[in-house]
This record gives C-alpha cells, structure tokens and sequence, in this order.
C-alpha cells in the first residue's frame, strides 16, 4: 500500500512539528489583575514568572502569558459569537491544544473550583473528521479561553 508510507511519514512529520513548536507570547488585558492573578494561578495552577505592579507572566503550558492590568475592552463588556457545530463560540478567544488526559483533568480540575463554562466540556464533531474534546470559559476580566484535545493528533488540521 503505497499511502500507508506517505500516512506514515506525514504523522511522523505532525509529530515532529508540534514538539518542535517554539513558544508564543500573548499579551492579554484583565480590569482586575488581583482576580485574574488568582484564577490563572490557582484555578488553572499555572506557575507564575516575572511580574510587576501592572502585569503578570504565567507559564500556560510551555508558552508565555501575560496579563496587563487595562480598563475593559469592549469584547469583555459583550461577547461575540459565532456558531460552530450548533454552539455560540466566543470570539475572540485562545487557549491551548492537549492531551486527551490532561483535557479530562483539567476538566474536572475547573469544575472542583466550580468553573462557569460557555460552553461546557464536550466531544465536537463526533465521529467527524477533525473530533475533538473542547471546553469555554472566561477568565473573571471577560476573556475567553478554549481548551481541547484530539484523540488522533492528525486530526489538528485534517479537512
């Protein structure tokens, strides 16, 4: 089968790209830095780096974020959606890819601390192409975040 070779090859050449993939800086506005320092902190447990008087620096998973003390932005007074796979998905919006256990953990990590989900915990596109565990949520400043896993990591970018 001449296309298990190139099936093969592609996955390896996935795999190889998402642990090769350098790390991304987000800069993100929060009204209320005391409050948004706690949840990423403590709900997420992410572990916080530099900081001063007006920001924060948290390592989300391998990948620098900041938080910067800034008056509301208009998308944090009243989300925008778009409809995907018939739910309203907040946008703008960010967050990460992961594993399928880790999803799950975080998952059950979020609702212990009694998380309010726009979209809660789900299997999207199921039995489709591109399947895939997805959660929403706001931080307490109105900024969306989304967190997924694939099972099949191929399924990143699959049509």
């Amino acid at each position: 089968m001449p296309w298990a070779a190139e099936t093969a090859l592609s996955l390896t050449a996935i795999q190889e790209t998402l642990m090769s993939l350098s790390p991304f800086h987000l800069a993100i506005p929060v009204h209320d830095l005391p409050a948004a320092r706690r949840f990423y902190g403590e709900v997420f447990g992410l572990a916080e780096g530099r900081s001063a008087a007006q920001w924060v620096d948290f390592d989300f998973y391998g990948h620098q974020l900041v938080i910067h003390e800034h008056p509301k932005m208009p998308y944090q007074e009243q989300a925008v959606t778009n409809s995907v796979d018939g739910q309203d998905v907040p946008v703008p919006h960010f967050g990460i890819v992961l594993k399928w256990e880790e999803w799950e953990a975080l998952a059950e990590r979020l609702k212990s601390f009694g998380t309010k989900f726009v979209i809660e915990p789900y299997i999207r596109f199921k039995g489709q192409v591109g399947e895939q565990a997805t959660m929403f949520l706001l931080d307490p400043c109105g900024n969306a975040l989304e967190f997924k896993a694939f099972k099949d990591m191929g399924q990143l970018f699959a049509k």
